[in-house]
């Protein structure tokens, strides 16, 4: 018996070390294994600028020391984190996917690229974590299933084709991530098979057909979002099922029929986003059940019917976006007893009867617009009561009343638009630190203000047209440093212009017509070089119109009409380049027009009820008659004195005509014989330039850009070496007849971020346009290396251009082609605005990135054509991407829809160009945000949605101020 136990326990030890041996050998060979596929992965990477994977080293004992791994007790991988490490690479298929043992695989935020092995899915049962998010994979989702695993996140990379069935035996998966791809085809029904899901984002891909309505299926889900995809039908009632849903988000799609009555069953639901659909109907009352919602928005749809009092269930309810709808009916008092309301939008409705009178007493607002709608009533005293309202918009509605004394408190106020209702009584918004915008035009208002003390030192706009105000204007009192656009105008105000608005360096528009201001034009005016617009139209002013108005160097429109001014035009006055209109009809003013700039070809409606002569034939006007000599009657001395006198005059004379023919059309012959007619708007260059230097430098060798529109080349002049453009026009035949008198007018154009267009030739041989030369380097050339300060300057200047074009000139002139190539960048880091005039021919632009899409469309430009370009500018000095990048030709549908997805989805570190990231402070970032956020509202699909030129330029300008507000992606409010 001893001696069969003492066998027995021999064969045990034999057995174990048997055993040991076995799984030591099959262990040494999964680890020789392991240690193949991470090598092979290290050698598919090209770039790993940190060196993180520089410990990788094969002769180092173990693996499971070397960075992003870790190992489980048998030393087998069990997790790779390489997570934003700045890699880039293309995976070869033996790799990291092979790794037996591995349970987490994340290599999300690199630069990867290529496709994924086909074998992933099939590789390795034992992975529980998969994350390859922002990356540059591309090619199609491979077949395959692991069906243990829990996390599958293939965000934002390039995948496309569509969406596999055999996605539906993922049984375990609890978040599933395919979102900011390319995906084609529908929703596969399968999906619906892993009920164990909670989080599901499609977004941002090209997916066409309705929800899947067995989505009901899937009770697990916390999350769904669809938004940013081409999705049509209705949606699904099965929706309704899903009790554990609290974000619900199905924007910018196609979306048809009715809000279904079963989403009240989503007791859960923290935030319902619908907006950017077709949806009609009325808001289901079920909906106003859900009392933890906080953020409901189902603004841009076609929604109509009345808003219920059952909203006042929403107790936990921030943010109301119903905007841009036809809701009708009252705005239910309801909304006043919600206490966490703080941003209420109802603007563009059909809203109607009174604001209710509690509104904001309860609630925690900040952001209120009520705009376009057919509200009446007063304004209610209690909308700053939580004292954090910066944003009160109501204008264009009925209201009536006085303005609450309230508001005249309500510190945190930065933009107030009142204007276009039937609002009475005095106005008390004096001394608010930080509003820059206040408008209170065309309303009933009165009371003299004009000595009151005001204290607004963020001022920038302030309009009081078309009221009843009354009294002196003492600019000195309004102390408001910044003001840029002021308008008084349609008012009563009296006595004289007072020289201190001299003081008012920063003003760019002054309007003072339509009142009862006598005296004379005050000389200072002239200190505000920065006047753009002038207009002290419908006066009582008298006395000479002020020679130092000749100083003001941007000065582009002049209204002086319907007043009581005597004496001569100032000659200098015609000598303002960018004067580009004037009115004088209708005062006292005597002698000769001035025969220069502005006043060549002036309308008689402009000159009328004058005593003029002179001017063209457009003027109207008699010509002046020549001056008889009287000097016989002089004395010898007297006589000579006026002899040399007359002869420094003829001189003057002389070389004034001269200046001015040569400013005239003329026609010169070249020295092949050929004849062109040309013409400059610019004295300088008039006296400079020959067609022979035009003709002569049209050479290869001077080609300085090429493009659809034409050939540009740079010229020097033979005489003093000026510098200046010449651009070969294309389809010249085609031109209008209109073409060469407009161009005329666009020679007047002058403003410090456009390239001046100096002068015209044509001839049957061709036509060529000629532009000041100006030394620097396109933004395309440069966006790379700017700094964030370098790029907001940008910005400015070129909305301060645009801001021109559009509101300055008359008609308004159209850039077209917004794009980098046709921003300069100066020698004083100023951004050149160039552009071709006029749009004769569309076609060169149509295939532009930078063209609205409805431009490209219906083939027709228009102010919100050039707002989209802006918006694509800003991105690009945002991102430091193009909409040339491959990455938006084949994973988004453009620039535009990865911008928003990036905006809502990510955080910033995401897409903020990396030159500009180090650089994001506190501030910064806050200045970023809303800078992207201004772009995406002036790239709205919808081209009403977009802002005017000025609103760009002075909402940019806002959004840099250290106060700045963070608004939400959606605020397509009429700013």
């Amino acid at each position: 018996m001893i001696e069969m136990a003492n066998k027995k326990g021999a064969n045990a030890v034999v057995l174990f070390v048997f055993m040991f041996l076995i799984n030591f050998v099959v262990s040494e060979s999964e680890n020789g294994r392991e240690l193949e596929l991470l090598l092979s992965f290290k050698s598919s990477i090209v770039h790993d600028p940190s060196g993180f994977l520089s410990n990788w080293d094969p002769s180092a004992t173990t693996f499971c020391q070397w960075h992003g791994i870790t190992c489980d007790n048998l030393s087998h991988v069990e997790t790779l984190d390489l997570s934003a490490k700045n890699l880039s690479g293309i995976l070869v298929s033996s790799s990291v996917f092979n790794l037996p043992s591995v349970k987490t695989l994340n290599l999300s935020n690199n630069h990867l690229y290529g496709e994924i092995p086909p074998d992933i899915f099939f590789a390795n049962s034992s992975l529980r974590y998969l994350n390859l998010s922002n990356n540059n994979f591309s090619g199609h989702i491979p077949n395959g299933f692991v069906s243990g695993l829990v996390i599958l996140d293939l965000s934002n990379n390039m995948f496309s084709g569509k969406i596999p069935r055999e996605i539906g035996l993922f049984s375990g998966l609890k978040f599933l991530d395919l979102g900011g791809n390319v995906l084609l085809g529908k929703i596969p029904i399968s999906i619906s098979n892993i009920t164990t899901l909670k989080y599901l984002t499609l977004a941002s891909n090209e997916l066409v057909g309705s929800i899947p309505h067995e989505i009901g299926k899937m009770k697990s889900l916390k999350w769904i979002y669809l938004g940013y995809n081409n999705l049509s039908g209705e949606i699904p009632k099965e929706i309704g099922v899903l009790t554990c849903l609290n974000h619900l988000d199905l924007v910018y799609n196609n979306l048809t029929g009715q809000i279904p009555s079963s989403i009240g069953n989503l007791k859960d639901l923290n935030y319902l986003f619908l907006y950017q659909n077709k949806l009609t109907g009325s808001i289901p009352n079920s909906i106003f059940g859900l009392k933890k919602l906080v953020s409901l928005d189902l603004s841009d749809n076609s929604l109509s019917g009345e808003i219920p009092e059952l909203v006042a269930q929403l107790r936990n309810l921030e943010i109301l976006h119903l905007f841009g709808n036809q809701f009708s009916g009252r705005i239910p008092n309801a909304l006043t007893s919600l206490p966490n309301l703080q941003v209420l939008q109802l603007w563009s409705n059909r809203f109607s009867g009174q604001i209710p009178q509690s509104l904001g007493r309860y609630n925690n607002l900040t952001v209120v617009d009520l705009s376009t709608n057919n509200l009446s009533g007063r304004v209610p005293d209690g909308l700053c009561s939580s004292g954090r309202l910066f944003k009160l918009i109501l204008f264009s509605n009925s209201l009536e009343g006085e303005i609450p004394r309230n508001l005249s408190t309500c510190t945190s106020l930065q933009r107030v638009r009142l204007q276009n209702n039937r609002l009475v009584g005095e106005l008390s918004f004096t001394k608010l630190p930080l509003v820059y915008f206040l408008d209170v035009s065309n309303n009933n208002l009165s009371g003299n203000i004009g000595e009151q003390n005001w204290d607004m030192p963020s001022l920038e706009m302030l309009s009081l047209a078309g009221n009843r105000f009354s009294g002196k204007l003492l600019p000195h009192l309004l102390n408001a440093p910044k003001i840029e656009f002021l308008d008084l105008s349609g008012n009563e105000f009296s006595g004289t212009i007072n020289p201190r608005f001299g003081t008012l360096t920063e003003l760019m528009q002054l309007s003072l017509s339509e009142n009862k201001l006598s005296g004379e034009i005050p000389e200072d005016l002239s200190s505000c070089k920065k006047l753009v617009r002038l207009d002290l139209s419908h006066n009582q002013l008298s006395g000479q119109i002020p020679s130092g108005l000749t100083n003001m160097p941007v000065l582009g429109h002049l209204d002086l009409s319907e007043n009581r001014l005597s004496g001569e035009i100032p000659a200098k006055l015609g000598q303002i380049e960018s004067l580009i209109q004037v009115n004088i009809s209708y005062n006292h003013l005597t002698g000769a027009l001035p025969s220069t700039g502005a006043f060549l070809a002036i309308k008689e409606s402009a000159v009328a009820g004058n005593d003029l002569c002179g001017g063209d034939t457009t003027s109207g006007l008699p010509p002046c008659k020549k001056l008889k000599n009287r000097a016989n009657w002089w004395p010898f001395m007297a006589c000579t004195f006026a002899g040399l006198l007359l002869l420094a005059i003829a001189g003057f004379g002389f070389l004034f005509m001269r200046g001015r023919n040569n400013l005239e059309p003329k026609r010169v012959e070249n020295g092949d014989g050929s004849i062109w007619e040309l013409q400059f708007f610019d004295p300088k260059v008039s006296k400079s330039v020959t067609m022979d230097d035009i003709t002569l430098s049209l050479k290869e060798s001077n080609v300085i850009s090429r493009c659809k529109e034409g050939v540009s080349f740079k010229v020097k002049s033979v005489s003093n070496d000026l510098k200046f453009v010449v651009k070969e026009m294309h389809h010249v035949s085609s031109l209008p007849a209109s073409f060469w008198s407009e161009i005329t007018e666009f020679g007047k154009l002058q403003h410090p971020n456009i390239v001046k267009l100096i002068g015209k030739c044509r001839s049957d041989k061709g036509a060529y346009l000629v532009y000041e030369y100006v030394e620097g380097k396109l933004l395309s050339e440069i966006l790379g290396n700017l700094s964030w300060d370098r790029r907001w300057k940008i910005a400015i200047g070129t909305a301060k251009a645009l801001r021109f074009l559009h509101s300055r000139c008359s008609p308004s002139v159209l850039v077209g082609d917004m794009s980098p190539e046709r921003i300069i960048i100066d020698a004083k880091d100023e951004p050149r605005l160039q552009f071709i005039f006029p749009f004769v021919d569309n076609k060169p632009f149509l295939s532009s990135s930078y063209v609205a899409p409805e431009a490209r469309e219906n083939k027709k430009m228009n102010e919100k054509s050039d707002i989209y370009g802006m918006g694509l500018i800003l991105i690009e000095l945002l991102t430091g991407k193009t909409p040339a990048d491959a990455d938006f030709k084949v994973q988004y549908s453009s620039m535009v829809e990865w911008a928003r997805y990036c905006y809502s989805d990510c955080h910033l570190d995401m897409w903020v160009d990396p030159v500009i990231k180090s650089q994001a402070s506190i501030n910064n970032q806050k200045q970023i945000v809303a800078a992207m956020n201004l772009a995406l509202h002036s790239t709205a699909g919808d081209p009403t949605a977009r802002p005017c030129a000025a609103d760009v330029f002075e909402t940019l300008k806002s959004a840099f101020r250290t106060r700045s507000c963070l608004p939400s992606l959606n605020f397509s409010s009429p700013v």
